[in-house]
C-alpha cells in the first residue's frame, strides 16, 4: 500500500536511489506514490564528502529524515545521515511488515480487488490499528475479537480473520511451572490422571466437589484459541505445565489457570495439588 499524500518533516521513509548528481541524490519514496526527495551532498553522510558515489549507489534502498517538505514546489528535502542504525533496522523491518500485510490483503480480497474498496478496507484498519500489519497480527491472535470494534462486513471481518490465521506468524512466550499431586486413596492413580487432564482442559476430567469439571458451561476448556498448553510428566509427584501464548500475561494466567483446575480436582478426591515455579525433582 502506498500512501496518496506527503510524508511530514521529520518522518522516516524507506526509498530507492533513482539518480546520483554531483550535489545530491534523488530518492523515490517507495511508501508514497509519485514521490520523489532530494538528499543534498550535505545530507548524504556525516563529514567531508568527495564523490556521492563513494557512499550511495543508484538502486541502493536506503532510510532517510524528511527534512522539510514544500507541496507547492513538489519537493521533498531528505537526510539519510541523521538516521541511527537502530532507526534504519526499525524502518525497514516496519516497511517489510507492510508489504507483507500488502500481500495478506489481496489473499484475503483477491489480486482484483480495485483500488477504492482496498483503500476502503485499509483506512478502516489503520482507523483501529497503527497498521495494517498490526491489524492482521491482531486477528490471528485474538480471532473476530479482536476486529469487534471494526467497522467491515462480516465476509469481509471473516475474509482477514481466516487470512491472518493462515499467514501471520504470531509471536509467543513460553512460560512454566509445576505442580506436585498427591492421593493416598485406593484410586490415587485414576484420581492424578483426571487431575492431569483438568490441567490440560479436558472435558473429561472427575467431577470435583462442586459437580463441575473443569469445563465451561458449553462444554469448553475456558483456554483461548491461541494459547497451547500441556503438561508433561517430571517424576512422582512432580509434574510440569508448560503454556505458550502471544504476550506473558496472558501465559501467567493460563498457567496459573491449569495449576488451579488440578490442584482442585486431586483435593475434591482426598488428594493434594501444590504449585511451585522450580522443579524439585532432582533434590530429592
Amino acid at each position: 500500500m502506498k500512501f496518496s499524500g506527503w510524508p511530514e518533516s521529520g518522518e522516516l521513509v524507506v526509498g530507492r536511489v533513482d539518480e546520483i548528481e554531483d550535489f545530491g541524490v534523488f530518492v523515490d519514496l517507495l511508501e508514497y506514490e509519485d514521490k520523489r526527495g532530494l538528499c543534498h551532498i550535505s545530507e548524504v553522510a556525516s563529514g567531508w564528502i568527495k564523490n556521492v558515489r563513494d557512499h550511495v549507489n543508484t538502486d541502493q534502498r536506503v532510510v532517510a529524515k524528511v527534512l522539510d517538505v514544500d507541496q507547492s514546489a513538489q519537493q521533498i528535502d531528505l537526510s539519510i545521515k541523521d538516521v541511527s542504525d537502530h532507526q534504519r533496522k526499525n524502518k525497514i523491518q516496519e516497511w517489510k511488515n507492510e508489504q507483507k500485510a500488502d500481500n495478506w490483503m489481496e489473499i484475503a480480497f483477491g489480486e482484483d480487488i480495485s483500488d477504492d474498496d482496498y483503500a476502503t478496507i485499509a483506512n478502516t484498519l489503520l482507523a483501529n490499528f497503527d497498521s495494517l500489519y498490526d491489524g492482521f497480527e491482531q486477528a490471528a491472535i485474538h480471532g473476530h475479537e479482536a476486529l469487534e470494534d471494526v467497522d467491515l462486513d462480516d465476509d469481509q471481518l471473516d475474509a482477514i480473520v481466516e487470512t491472518a490465521r493462515e499467514q501471520v506468524s504470531v509471536p509467543y512466550v513460553t512460560v512454566s511451572g509445576y505442580v506436585d499431586l498427591t492421593c493416598p486413596t485406593g484410586d490415587g492413580v485414576d484420581s492424578v490422571q483426571g487431575a492431569l487432564q483438568a490441567a490440560e482442559g479436558n472435558g473429561e476430567s472427575p467431577v470435583s466437589a462442586d459437580g463441575s469439571n473443569g469445563t465451561s458451561e458449553d462444554g469448553s476448556s475456558g483456554i483461548p484459541d491461541e494459547v497451547e498448553l500441556k503438561v508433561t510428566y517430571v517424576g512422582a509427584p512432580e509434574y510440569r505445565i508448560e503454556v505458550q501464548a502471544p504476550d506473558y500475561k496472558t501465559a501467567e494466567d493460563q498457567l496459573e489457570a491449569s495449576a488451579d483446575r488440578a490442584a482442585e480436582a486431586i483435593e475434591a478426591q482426598g488428594g493434594t495439588g501444590e504449585f511451585h515455579r522450580e522443579r524439585r525433582s532432582d533434590d530429592e
